[in-house]
């Protein structure tokens, strides 16, 4: 059965992904859903990498700006909204091009949802984030967790809320344990072409580090220091990622600038190396070595030969 087609540039952070997409999307005419779990949050834009204006006014991008950084997303509630999104821009005669770090999002499409695809409940989900406010309220949940499956208790830390969050949802929609919902793979709602920067990592991490050092010139910190003054706790989901957390102790001023900074291109090396890790798991994935405008060529030559055979499918 034909699916609809669409396209994935994915690899390490700052691989160039982002200035890929944008030349594809150039060149065949397409829209780009980012696929990063940090750049859905309004008002983080340094630490995130995201788009510029101007390169938001070249190509057309959604999944920015989605939420506030006060809100939780869960990996199921991603692939719900990016799926309404990629139909919009296959309806409207656009190409769809999907770029990101973030390997659940592409997993969810790709695949479609396992552990995480049972129906969400908003009210639920609100009731046990209140609780998880309230002192105490993580072990509450944890210790609720425990009851209903062990199993997952066990492998989740208590700090860990919003995956033991997703658990119990999980449990109470389906009523089967996250820990024993059925793993195989799935079949997702399109068929994607996933394509990967392959980049030599002691070139990664001369670009990880020197992004870091120019995102801090930006005025990380300083971001950092808003989003704390606006009400955003350091234990929300959006405070989680590398560049925010690390920064929260030197806001506070119980860490250095200096310590913070080498923590979060640490941090980022680490990161990297996962993406990496998780796209060679994935045996679709096309890996790219090729470097400035052959790196272009080559990704339109396969994404080429893919549109065609999928209109000779169909």
């Amino acid at each position: 059965m034909f699916k609809p087609r669409a396209i994935a540039i994915a690899g390490p952070t700052a691989s160039g992904k982002s200035d890929l997409a944008l030349k594809v999307a150039q060149k065949l005419d397409g829209e780009i859903v980012c696929m990063d779990s940090m750049q859905i949050y309004r008002r983080m834009n340094i630490g995130t990498a995201k788009p510029t204006a101007q390169e938001q006014a070249m190509v057309t991008h959604h999944m920015l700006d989605i939420l506030e950084p006060t809100d939780s997303y869960a990996v199921a509630d991603y692939a719900l909204d990016a799926e309404k999104v990629i139909r919009d821009i296959i309806s409207r005669g656009k190409l769809p091009i999907l770029t990101g770090g973030t390997g659940l999002y592409l997993k969810a499409l790709m695949h479609g949802l396992t552990l995480g695809g049972a129906g969400g409940d908003e009210k639920l989900r609100e009731k046990l984030n209140a609780i998880a406010q309230e002192p105490d309220g993580k072990q509450q949940l944890h210790d609720r967790l425990a009851q209903i499956d062990p199993v997952s208790a066990e492998k989740l830390h208590v700090n860990d809320i919003r995956r033991v969050i997703r658990a119990i949802e999980v449990f109470e929609t389906t009523g089967t344990p996250i820990s024993q919902q059925k793993q195989e793979e799935q079949s997702g709602p399109f068929d994607i072409l996933p394509l990967a920067i392959d980049i030599p990592r002691p070139v990664l991490y001369e670009r990880l580090e020197k992004r870091v050092h120019q995102m801090m010139r930006d005025g990380l910190l300083k971001e950092v220091k808003a989003l704390l003054a606006e009400g955003v706790t350091p234990q929300m989901q959006s405070m989680q990622g590398i560049g925010y957390k690390e920064l929260v102790p030197v806001a506070q001023k119980t860490v250095k600038v200096d310590d913070a900074v080498w923590q979060i291109i640490l941090n980022t090396r680490h990161y990297a190396k996962r993406q990496g890790t998780w796209l060679r798991n994935e045996p679709k994935v096309i890996w790219m070595s090729e470097t400035g405008e052959e790196r272009t060529k080559r990704a339109l030559s396969l994404i080429e030969t893919f549109m065609t055979e999928g209109t000779k499918e169909a």
